[in-house]
């Protein structure tokens, strides 16, 4: 199958779920959450952002390789698969989609001096 009607039909099954969007990233048409990129596809190449322990494993089992956007610095938690594992494309990306979810609700958390109302400048009083 073409790549890109592999990646159609990925994103087709993923946009079921109305808080995923497509939108570009590095001009390629990417799917994300909210705010969040989780998968693309790239010059032929489903690129999915998982944890970094999870891209090296893909790395090291020969499944995958680090993502370069094309400025020669490798993304740690990205990892490109070829067309050759096309028939896992659409699992990577379920799982891409639920590692930003998890992402998401670990987000650091403001403390409680940032809540607080600022204070007036001495010159108002």
């Amino acid at each position: 199958m073409d790549t890109e009607k592999a990646f159609a039909s990925v994103a087709a099954m993923l946009r079921k779920d109305p808080r995923v969007t497509e939108a570009r990233m590095f001009g390629a048409t990417g799917l994300r959450a909210g705010d969040k990129f989780f998968a693309m596809l790239y010059k032929g190449h489903l690129v999915v952002k998982l944890p970094r322990d999870r891209v090296e494993a893909l790395v090291a089992s020969g499944d995958g390789q680090y993502f370069d956007p094309g400025h020669g610095r490798l993304m740690k938690e990205w990892v490109a698969v070829g067309p050759e594992a096309e028939s896992r494309w659409r699992s990577l990306a379920q799982e891409a989609r639920a590692f930003v979810g998890s992402e998401a609700k670990r987000a650091p958390q403001k403390r409680a001096s940032q809540n607080r109302p600022k204070r007036r400048s001495r010159a108002r009083r």
